[in-house]
């Protein structure tokens, strides 16, 4: 019900003007959202690679219109890749497809992600493609796996495990050696394409987390880059304890060392987990959002599950 709830909201235009219009909202945003221009971003992941964390920059903004948006977005990703380029901080970045124009037309689409995965290349650095809702799930794939046969192996992709199709798409991408990023899932599904109890979607991330941990061992996929940029081929995205443990129990009986599976998390989420990871030895990713499109983000964090309401506001009253 809330999880409906919190989707409608991301989407409903009354409700952002008023929710924006809070100066209550962006005190409570700006503890999981760096700030509104790229500066800040920049300054989140030099606060987060001192504490050894790296890091992804994810320049909001999502489901553009119009050429001349998807444009500027794509624009807006490749300062992003130079600005870590200039300041040396330890990051990548993460797009939505639906950002650089998927939704106007795929053409564009793998024309703006060429440009940014070439640029990227040009400064030794790594691309994420976000996963968006489960109508997108196999073209998103099909242009990943379209630029990687470009000759572009500096790109990878995300997998959310509350999809039944997950686990064949994530044994596939094992195989080629494809860079994925593990997550439960964001967007509200229909029982057809997803699993609608979170019991089952657990089962299926531990499952899918020992595929990846697996493959990693068997295909000998590469481990964090020393520079930070590039992850190894399991990025695991979960502030859930158990399921971090879990695969922290399914990598050692696969003997992959810890250098090979990082563990993702959202920035102002769980920070006490993700300093304990980095010092344990675990490579450890913060994916850093900023931009003035916060309020689609911050719903859809809600969303996610209706315990998040009570958990952000614990981590809000706890800064």
């Amino acid at each position: 019900m809330l999880r409906s709830f919190f989707i409608y909201l991301s989407k409903a235009a009354w409700a952002r003007k008023i929710v924006t219009g809070w100066s209550f909202a962006w005190r409570m945003v700006s503890r999981f959202v760096s700030g509104e221009k790229l500066e800040d971003a920049i300054q989140a992941a030099q606060t987060m690679n001192a504490k050894g964390i790296n890091v992804s920059l994810d320049h909001l903004g999502e489901q553009t219109t119009t050429p001349e948006q998807a444009r500027q977005s794509t624009g807006d990703i490749i300062a992003a890749l130079d600005g870590i380029q200039k300041s040396g901080v330890r990051a990548n970045v993460s797009i939505k497809l639906s950002q650089i124009g998927l939704v106007i037309d795929p053409a564009l689409c793998i024309e703006n992600l060429t440009a940014i995965v070439s640029h990227a290349r040009q400064l030794n650095n790594f691309v994420r493609v976000d996963m968006e809702d489960s109508t997108v799930t196999q073209v998103t794939i099909d242009l990943v796996r379209q630029v990687r046969a470009k000759g572009f192996d500096n790109v990878g992709i995300v997998i959310q495990s509350y999809l039944y199709r997950s686990e064949d798409d994530v044994r596939k991408l094992v195989d080629e050696c494809v860079f994925v990023r593990l997550c439960k899932g964001a967007y509200k599904e229909p029982a057809s394409v997803a699993f609608p109890r979170k019991k089952d979607v657990d089962k299926s991330y531990d499952r899918l987390a020992q595929i990846l941990i697996e493959g990693a061992v068997k295909h000998s996929c590469p481990k964090v880059s020393p520079d930070g940029r590039f992850p190894p081929l399991p990025g695991l995205a979960t502030h859930d304890v158990r399921r971090i443990e879990q695969a922290k129990v399914a990598a050692k009986e696969a003997s992959l060392p810890k250098e090979a599976m990082e563990f993702q998390m959202l920035y102002g989420i769980r920070r006490d987990l993700q300093e304990q990871l980095a010092a344990e030895g675990y490579p450890v990713r913060v994916y850093v959002p900023y931009g003035t499109e916060w309020y689609p983000y911050f719903m859809r964090r809600l969303a996610e599950r209706p315990a998040n309401v009570w958990f952000i506001l614990s981590n809000f009253f706890r800064r």
